[in-house]
């Protein structure tokens, strides 16, 4: 597409995207990745010797009044986050792709997994922002989702990947079993450890009347459903063949959190 028809960006939208880019913290792209990726799109560097910031937003800024167009410095975005950088660091890509289409979201163009441009609803507010980036962390304090949920999936939620999201919140409610039964299997093999039926290790209720045992061998198998049908699949699939929905995710969080509360009351047998 001709760089005429892509309408300038807003020096909001610049500094914003350049706060993204080059933060001086993870994930943000170190100083010599910026004179890198400025020299291969041919963008003049005007202020190499500046703090990160001030140096990409003053050379993206200088490009678009020179072409009165936005074209050059969505070929710096999509250099920057070309997937190919991100081999041995697949999450410092996420993070940034997330960071980037925030921004974006106010020029209707988002960041796909492939790292290209596509267009995407327009956001007005910062309120549409928020909301296009990722609903999933409000909605999750809304529901009032146990604490433990959010422990191990805290990163992946702020970079709103619902895919490792709910991979590390299943691995997490794994790995709070193992500690409360010292237990160092994993899966279904760690809940048949934990919940045998002749003399379980972890018991949900005090496990003497016929109903109480029932319960505690329903309680074992929604954990074996939920490590089959989200734990699983997320360990060997890429997320672009195993799609879930934000709505799939929040009714599996709140699955969780109901697992974590029970667990909150249940005792341990040591042996």
């Amino acid at each position: 597409m001709a760089a005429s028809r892509k309408p300038p960006w807003s020096e909001g939208v610049i500094d914003s995207l350049s706060a993204v880019l080059a933060s001086t913290e993870w994930p943000g792209l170190k100083g010599g990745e910026i004179g890198r990726l400025l020299e291969v799109v041919r963008i003049r560097d005007p202020l190499p010797q500046d703090t990160k910031r001030h140096r990409l937003s003053a050379a993206l800024v200088n490009r678009q009044v020179d072409d009165q167009s936005s074209h050059r410095l969505l070929t710096f975005v999509v250099a920057a986050l070309d997937p190919s950088r991100y081999i041995s660091d697949p999450g410092r890509f996420e993070a940034l792709q997330q960071g980037v289409n925030e921004v974006l979201s106010m020029v209707g163009i988002r960041i796909n997994d492939q790292g290209q441009p596509t267009i995407a609803k327009q956001a007005r507010t910062l309120d549409e922002v928020a909301e296009l980036a990722g609903r999933l962390q409000g909605e999750l304090t809304r529901r009032g989702v146990h604490p433990q949920v959010l422990v191990y999936c805290q990163e992946e939620l702020l970079r709103r990947s619902v895919f490792h999201a709910v991979f590390e919140a299943t691995k997490g409610l794994a790995e709070r079993l193992r500690k409360i039964s010292g237990s160092v299997l994993d899966g279904a093999d760690l809940v048949n450890a934990c919940f045998t039926k002749t003399d379980p290790i972890v018991r949900i209720n005090v496990y003497r009347t016929p109903s109480e045992v029932s319960e505690h061998g329903g309680f074992a198998n929604l954990l074996r459903g939920v490590f089959g049908t989200f734990r699983n699949p997320t360990a060997h699939a890429p997320r672009t063949e195993w799609a879930v929905s934000e709505a799939d995710a929040l009714d599996l969080f709140s699955m969780l959190s109901y697992l974590h509360r029970r667990l909150d009351g249940a005792t341990v047998v040591r042996r």
